[in-house]
């Protein structure tokens, strides 16, 4: 209740959805990449955004996101490594007392930095592959020495005493060797192994008619990483294998990021302040780091608050007994696929624009698409790399 003075009636402010504190921070420290990934997340027009944020600058960040409660950051990109003073930064975000990540592709990493990085306190790796066959991978990748590359440092890696974390990002173009991709990791040693399939957004959603699988072999890839989890359930092999379908085959959506603005929090190259990874995209203009305390811009910023709660839901979302589980699904894909952010996910049988997920099913059943005619993100002869 606001009161206007000792003689004023109380006047009551609208209802303001809970929020919760900022856990999981996503610091994007770069957009530059060395590679060309057909798939890649970031926005198509990366190598126009402003300039990197400092060391300083993210220092502020992760002061103040810890002091608000946050309690793990993922270094990301583009490709982290190219940091010269990724070092520093973990030694700092460790020192707050974050849970430190490092999310790379392996390709500028070497035994020198896995024990810099081990000095400065990083908890965890998590390295990339392309592919289980090296042609396939350096071919996605954009250099004809990155498959060896990644497996020298997976096993350095492991070598210096980190869990085995490696991610396939998984399309209608590698799928099919999904066996392949298992038995590589068990060769590894892995400890986590995550094969997700494709989500559509950035780069992935340009190409998304190349990318997408068919229903067939999804259900095939799924059907063979069940078998071979029992499998090393039986042979006591602690390797864990988690399986991510993308959205476009289910009815209903994902609870995108458990929520606008629940527990996760971006911070873009820039300092753009994000709910979500992919967020930039929408019509909305999003709070900097450079301008805005953290404080404000979790609490207070419009972005942030824009999809928050249930007040903000049309029909079919608002009446949804379903609302509480999946938010209305996810704000990006509703804004990408219908042109407006506050519409139902069309992923959902619920939504009227659900036909637009049918009718993307029905174009990867008669998909011809190569991996040659896809978008890349770095055209080979244009060498586009973002200011930093």
């Amino acid at each position: 209740m606001l009161s206007t003075g000792s003689n004023c009636a109380e006047v009551a402010l609208p209802p303001r959805p809970e929020v919760g504190l900022p856990l999981w921070l996503l610091a994007e420290l770069t957009y530059r990449c060395p590679l060309q990934c057909p798939y890649c997340s970031n926005p198509l027009d990366f190598a126009a955004q402003g300039q990197e944020l400092s060391t300083e600058q993210w220092f502020k960040v992760f002061r103040e996101a810890r002091e608000m409660g946050a309690a793990q950051i993922g270094f990301s990109g583009g490709e982290p490594l190219v940091r010269q003073d990724l070092a520093e930064l973990i030694h700092e975000a460790r020192r707050l007392g974050f849970y430190t990540n490092l999310i790379t592709s392996g390709i500028g990493l070497t035994e020198q930095k896995i024990a810099d990085f081990k000095t400065a306190g990083l908890d965890h790796i998590q390295i990339s592959f392309q592919a289980s066959d090296e042609q396939v991978n350096n071919l996605l990748a954009g250099s004809k020495k990155a498959f060896q590359q990644k497996l020298e440092m997976a096993r350095a890696v492991k070598a210096h005493g980190y869990p085995m974390v490696l991610n396939f990002v998984t399309h209608r173009h590698n799928i099919d060797q999904i066996e392949r991709i298992i038995e590589l990791c068990v060769a590894l040693e892995a400890d986590f192994v995550e094969l997700a399939t494709c989500q559509f957004y950035g780069w992935a959603e340009l190409n998304r008619v190349g990318l997408l699988p068919t229903q067939a072999q999804l259900t095939r890839a799924e059907r063979i990483t069940n078998e071979y989890r029992e499998k090393l359930a039986a042979a006591g092999n602690p390797c864990k294998l988690i399986f991510v379908t993308p959205d476009y085959y289910e009815e209903r959506p994902k609870a995108c990021m458990n929520g606008w603005g629940s527990i996760f929090l971006t911070v873009t190259p820039d300092g753009t302040a994000l709910p979500c990874h992919g967020a930039r995209q929408m019509p909305i203009q999003f709070p900097n780091v450079r301008e805005h305390s953290m404080q404000h811009i979790w609490y207070d910023s419009f972005g942030f608050n824009r999809f928050r709660g249930y007040d903000w839901m049309p029909e079919p979302c608002r009446s949804c007994d379903e609302k509480e589980k999946d938010f209305g699904g996810c704000r990006c894909q509703a804004f990408m696929l219908t042109g407006d952010a506050a519409n139902a996910d069309p992923v959902c049988s619920k939504s009227a624009d659900h036909g637009i997920i049918l009718k993307a099913r029905e174009e990867a059943e008669h998909a011809t698409q190569t991996i040659q005619q896809l978008a890349f993100r770095n055209e080979r002869n244009s060498k586009i790399i973002a200011r930093g």
